[in-house]
């Protein structure tokens, strides 16, 4: 018999709310992506999947799976520095677990954690987070998943006007964050605290679930520690940009999660930013690595009682255990680079790659096309330095080292979605037409083809076409 699971009531009403999806029942609601290859591996039945207009009602919040016992999840965070010491999920519901994977509406309605929000979503987000969400899975980077992407007769009111309102269903392993740990560490209820850390483990890092709490704690740290800065470092490898590296964004699986005012870079920029809330550039794209152990160590933080009852003895034990691998972060940075110049790394190699992005920040020149055209060898086809000497002496250096084309190509890819093709992708579906969007989401799940095979996706945004500035979908 096909019915959800509920993993997280094992937990306790400490660690959730539980409240339907709110949406008005005689609302219209049109199915307009679903991934059908994940529906499979859910478990979903044959039966199921050939009704969408079924699946638009369940994948709305207006009609539940037998099992289903929605629940929003309670977290605090620090937001841009700043603790906060209750968040939540404020327009969205955990449906529960197929396979063990949570499936979670967003855009539902309101919850005990919305802070005035109207627990709505605009389509507009809906669309952006189905395509980034599924690119990433196809770029190799762990992450959430697509499940479903519906449109609601509702209007919604955001920044620039009513828009209208859809709803986005998402696939996580889990979705505990740092937050969840910092909820329950801030009212110092070390009881429920415990129980988190031993849900976590269980789930996320079962080889820990014998150890004692203090060497499970600080196992605990090693893998989640090593599990973010893996996740970063894809992160830099393909030019994303997270925009809002929070601590209740910030995934205790290890993986990226809450795609909202993301976004990849254009020309290559160290320090490049897009989030409109990001003011003064806290989560830049090399930012991100900085940021990643600061989070990690507010989770630290939490669990320093775990650890020893002498809290300077713990802080030492943690210093002791992390900040090796936070002293490796600069080299692995580079290695990231050396490895998409088809290179060993070593100290040639890597002063090749510092040169290689001065002259990518120089002269402003796309960050992906530029791996991927040195991928196929296509030198750098820019008409504006593909002439200049300091190019040419480059790519001389570089091309005497032999590098491994097969290796460069399974590490830069030709096609990302692109900020100028997602928000043409929104318009086009704001505007009724869907064909488009799943155009750029079928190139997108190939990354690594040949940049000949969809030419029209790898071009660079022209002045008008340029995003300045990403947005938060509340």
């Amino acid at each position: 018999m096909f019915k959800m699971d509920d993993e997280y009531s094992q937990l306790g009403n400490a660690f959730y709310q539980e409240t339907k999806p709110s949406l008005e029942e005689d609302l219209d609601v049109e199915l307009l992506l679903f991934n059908d290859s994940l529906a499979v591996e859910l478990g979903i039945p044959d039966g199921l999947l050939s009704d969408k207009h079924n699946l638009a009602k369940i994948f709305s919040g207006l009609k539940l799976l037998e099992g289903s016992n929605p629940k929003a999840l309670a977290y605090a965070g620090h937001q841009f520095g700043n603790f906060v010491p209750q968040l939540g999920d404020g327009r969205a519901h955990i449906l529960g677990q197929l396979k063990s994977f949570d499936v979670q509406l967003k855009g539902s309605g309101q919850t005990l954690f919305s802070r005035r929000g109207d627990g709505r979503s605009a389509l507009g987000p809906v669309i952006r987070e189905y395509i980034l969400s599924e690119s990433m899975h196809a770029l190799g980077i762990s992450t959430t998943r697509a499940l479903a992407a519906v449109k609601t007769s509702e209007q919604v009111y955001r920044q620039f006007g009513p828009e209208p309102a859809g709803v986005f269903t998402r696939v996580a392993d889990s979705h505990l964050r740092v937050g969840s740990f910092q909820f329950h560490a801030g009212s110092e209820d070390t009881k429920n605290l415990e129980s988190l850390l031993n849900f976590a483990v269980k789930k996320h890092y079962p080889k820990l679930t014998q150890l004692a709490l203090k060497e499970k704690t600080k196992a605990f740290l090693y893998e989640f520690a090593e599990r973010q800065i893996n996740l970063v470092l894809e992160w830099i490898r393909i030019g994303f940009i997270h925009g809002v590296m929070n601590t209740d964004n910030c995934s205790i699986a290890g993986i990226g999660i809450d795609y909202g005012p993301c976004a990849f870079m254009d020309e290559y920029k160290r320090q490049k930013v897009f989030s409109s809330i990001d003011q003064r550039g806290r989560y830049s794209y090399y930012n991100q690595l900085a940021i990643i152990h600061w989070n990690i160590l507010r989770l630290a933080d939490c669990l320093l009682d775990f650890i020893d009852e002498d809290t300077q003895k713990a802080v030492k034990e943690v210093e002791n255990l992390l900040w090796p691998l936070f002293e490796k972060t600069e080299k692995r940075f580079i290695h990231v680079f050396c490895k998409k110049m088809g290179l060993d790394q070593n100290k040639k190699s890597q002063d090749l790659a510092y040169a290689l992005l001065d002259l990518l920040e120089k002269h402003e020149l796309d960050f992906t096309n530029a791996f991927s055209d040195l991928s196929y060898f296509q030198s750098l086809q820019t008409e504006s330095v593909k002439d200049l000497e300091e190019i040419k002496n480059w790519l001389n250096e570089w091309l005497s080292l032999n590098p491994s084309f097969e290796e460069m190509k399974k590490n830069n890819p030709s096609y990302i979605p692109r900020n100028h093709y997602v928000e043409k992708a929104i318009q086009e579906v704001y505007e009724g037409k869907m064909d488009y969007c799943r155009k750029l989401i079928d190139v997108c799940s190939n990354p690594y083809t040949s940049p000949q095979t969809h030419p029209d996706f790898r071009q660079e945004a022209k002045p008008e076409e340029r995003v300045q500035a990403t947005f938060c979908g509340t």
